[in-house]
Order: C-alpha cells, then sequence, then structure tokens
C-alpha cells in the first residue's frame, strides 16, 4: 500500500476429509477442523533437511487472511473460513513479523505447518506505532549495519534454526516504494559537480564506466550538467546481506529468502529501479512482487496485466535462474470505477497464461479504514462477483493447494 491509512495493514473453510500434500501430508490426526469437527491433514514425519520445491507446473495459490493490526495474529479458524469461502485449502499463507514487536513467530508458523500450508513471513525492521511515510526510525538501515540489533537478529536466527522446518521470508518489502521506513528513497542523495559543460549524451557516457555499480542520474540545471547518485539502494543491499549472513550464522539455513519488490518504483527514476536494489544471486532463493489494483476511492483504475507486464520482465531480467511470486495481489471494491470480478479473473488468467515463471500468488484479503473515514476492500467476498471470479479462478489445477518439498541443497 502506498497510501496512508488508520492501519499498518497494507492493502488484505475448511476442509472435508483428509487430503494428500505432494510429500509429507497424510493422515487424519491433529487439528479438528472448527465446522465439521473432521481432522485436518497434518504432517507426517520430519520436515527438518526440507526446502520448498519451486513446482515443475502450475504454481502455489496463498493468501494474507486480515490478522489483525500488526498482521500476526494468526488463528486457524481464519484460515479454514479463507478456504471454505473460497473453495481451496492454500499452499501459502503470510503473515508478519514487526521488529517493533522483538519476537520471533513461531507459533504461527507452527500453526501453519500443522495446518498443511507453508509459511511466508513479512519481517519488517518496522517500529511502533508502524505509520507509513515517517522516514527512518530506530531501526534505520544505518543503525542496523552499525550493530546495534545484533542481538536481535542473532536470536531471530537461533529461534529460527530450533524451529527447523522450512519457512520463507520476505525482509525489507518494497524497499523501491517510499512509504516504509526502510525504502531507499528515505537514505538520501549526493549532488556530483563533475559533468559541467557536457552534453546530457556525453555525461551519460562518461558516467556508464565511472559509476558502474552506484544508481545515478543526470539532469541539466541552466548552464550546468549535473549528475546525481542516491545512497539508497547500495544502502539496503548492505543491509540485506547483513541481516541474511547474521541469521545463517546462527544457524538458519531452513530460511528462504524473498527479495520482494513494489511493481512499480516510487519514485519512478532510474536510481530506484528494481535492479540497484538487487543484493546478489547467494542472497535470494525467490524473487516476490506486490501487484494491486486500485485500493482507495480517490485511485484510478487500472486492469491487471499493464500492473504487471513491464515488473514481470524486469523481474526476469534480474537474475532468470530465480522463481518468481505475487507476494501480495488484490483490489479493492469500487463499482463505479471498474469491475473487481473481472480484474481477479484476469490476474488468474494472465498469471497463468502469459506469465510462466510465477510460481506462487499471495492473495491479500483484508478491509481496513482510512484515515478520511472511507474503507478499502480488497477481500476476496467483498461482492458476490468477486468472490465467484475467484473461486473459479483458483479452482483451475494450475494452482496447487499444498506446498511441495524437496532436499535442502
Amino acid at each position: 500500500m502506498n497510501e496512508n491509512s488508520s492501519s499498518p495493514n497494507r492493502v488484505n473453510g475448511h476442509i472435508i476429509g483428509c487430503l494428500l500434500s505432494a510429500i509429507f501430508l497424510a493422515g487424519c490426526t491433529g487439528e479438528k477442523d472448527v465446522k465439521s469437527g473432521v481432522p485436518m491433514p497434518v504432517v507426517q514425519g520430519s520436515l527438518e533437511g526440507k526446502t520448498l520445491a519451486v513446482p515443475e507446473s502450475g504454481a502455489y495459490a496463498g493468501a494474507y487472511i486480515d490478522f489483525g493490526e500488526t498482521e500476526d495474529h494468526v488463528p486457524l479458524e481464519q484460515i479454514q473460513d479463507f478456504e471454505q469461502k473460497v473453495g481451496k485449502h492454500q499452499a501459502i499463507i503470510a503473515s508478519s513479523s514487526y521488529w517493533g514487536e522483538q519476537s520471533f513467530p513461531r507459533e504461527n508458523m507452527e500453526r501453519i505447518i500443522r495446518h498443511g500450508s507453508f509459511p511466508l513471513i513479512y519481517w519488517s525492521p518496522w517500529d511502533k506505532p508502524y505509520q507509513q511515510e515517517k522516514g527512518p526510525d530506530r531501526f534505520s538501515l544505518r543503525r542496523i549495519l552499525k550493530g546495534e540489533w545484533d542481538a536481535y537478529i542473532d536470536e531471530w536466527g537461533r529461534q529460527a534454526k530450533a524451529f527447523g522446518k522450512p519457512f520463507m521470508v520476505s525482509w525489507g518489502l518494497e524497499m523501491n516504494g517510499c512509504w516504509f521506513p526502510w525504502s531507499g528513497t528515505f537514505y538520501g542523495e549526493n549532488e556530483r559537480r563533475d559533468v559541467h559543460g557536457l552534453s546530457l549524451e556525453s555525461a551519460r557516457a562518461r558516467l556508464d564506466k565511472k559509476f558502474l555499480t552506484v544508481p545515478y542520474f543526470v539532469e541539466k540545471r541552466g548552464d550546468k550538467t549535473l549528475c546525481f547518485y542516491h545512497d539508497g539502494p547500495e544502502l539496503f543491499k548492505r543491509a540485506y546481506r547483513y541481516v541474511v549472513d547474521r541469521v545463517r550464522a546462527q544457524g538458519g539455513s531452513n530460511v528462504l529468502w524473498l527479495l520482494h519488490y513494489n511493481n512499480y518504483p516510487s519514485p519512478n527514476e532510474m536510481w530506484n529501479m528494481m535492479q540497484t536494489y538487487y543484493p546478489g544471486k547467494d542472497y535470494v532463493d525467490w524473487i516476490g512482487l506486490s501487484v494491486y489494483g486500485m485500493q482507495f476511492r480517490y485511485g484510478e483504475w487500472s486492469e491487471f496485466d499493464p500492473l504487471l507486464e513491464w515488473p514481470y520482465t524486469e523481474m526476469s531480467r534480474i537474475d532468470p535462474s530465480k522463481p518468481l511470486m505475487l507476494a501480495e495481489w488484490g483490489v479493492g471494491e469500487f463499482p463505479k470505477s471498474g469491475d473487481k470480478g473481472e480484474w481477479i479473473e484476469e490476474g488468474f488468467r494472465m498469471m497463468r497464461t502469459k506469465y510462466p515463471k510465477i510460481k506462487a500468488a499471495v492473495f491479500w484479503h483484508e478491509r481496513w479504514m482510512n484515515s478520511d473515514g472511507t474503507y478499502s476492500n480488497l477481500r476476496v467476498h467483498s461482492s458476490p462477483n468477486a468472490l465467484k471470479a475467484y473461486r473459479e479462478g483458483v479452482a483451475h489445477p494450475h494452482w496447487l493447494s499444498h506446498p511441495i518439498y524437496s532436499e535442502r541443497p
């Protein structure tokens, strides 16, 4: 979400009988369905030493399900209720772990694993009161790099090792936006005055050789040609690598790392493009993207495909070896502006037919009140038409209902 709201949350069935997951789901013991009393499928055997496989065909269906103010209240009943609404078990269940809580989400992840789903955690270096567009807080990238939060990061890594089972972490999501305190835009630009008198073309040619890894842009101001470069992407990459290295040093090798962009950069400038934030192939297992349609009554309606077409190409270029995920996707209910059902139908269809590298999609199922008193309703059942479109879209066999596990490399 890139607008203010009264909640930090961004844009948000029971199963009859026993289902088999591709490898490790079997039996009928453990938690019971809250509506039918039928035992839920549970993981049999250990998942230690396993990891989430990239499906050879199809993609994982997933959801974030309106888990409260800090996005970390994950009751089984809500998961089951969502699955009953959409008619499908979810392979991935997403929730958050804010640094301001100084906790590790073990109970949430255990519940998700027991349910037969795979946990995705948005691990956000964000401090209370979790307000957007406020700039860096006590968990600033610079303070992280100074080692001020080493004890917390190390403990998180030890807890990840003790958990043992595989899970995925999106750290510092949507860093190419301008709303979270770790956003690159908050970390300053420096003016360079060493290209005076050159044309824009000559300046760019010279700078392409001089700044091979530093994002920059050039513009003409009066009789001067000025180069600007931005510290934000470089600082983010350093902090990202720092956090990953410390978690791994504590034994957290069971963590899969998701680098999670917003679909379009804000501000939309060269220094803020996706590739400038890429920390390297050794630090990324999956590449993710947030793709939202209209979320606020004063926004503009867009069809689904234009929101993904260019970002998909950019993501694919960054590292062609990595699987892609819509780590968040959704749209509000604004019937005077556009048809939510058609938007959802197009989303499922386009991901299935046009974007083969997308191997998972996590729908943001939430309703919240904005600071102006209006509501944004991204829930799948915001209207009968929206729910029908979602149920029909996710019912396609392309969308996998359970995670597939493989041996960890």
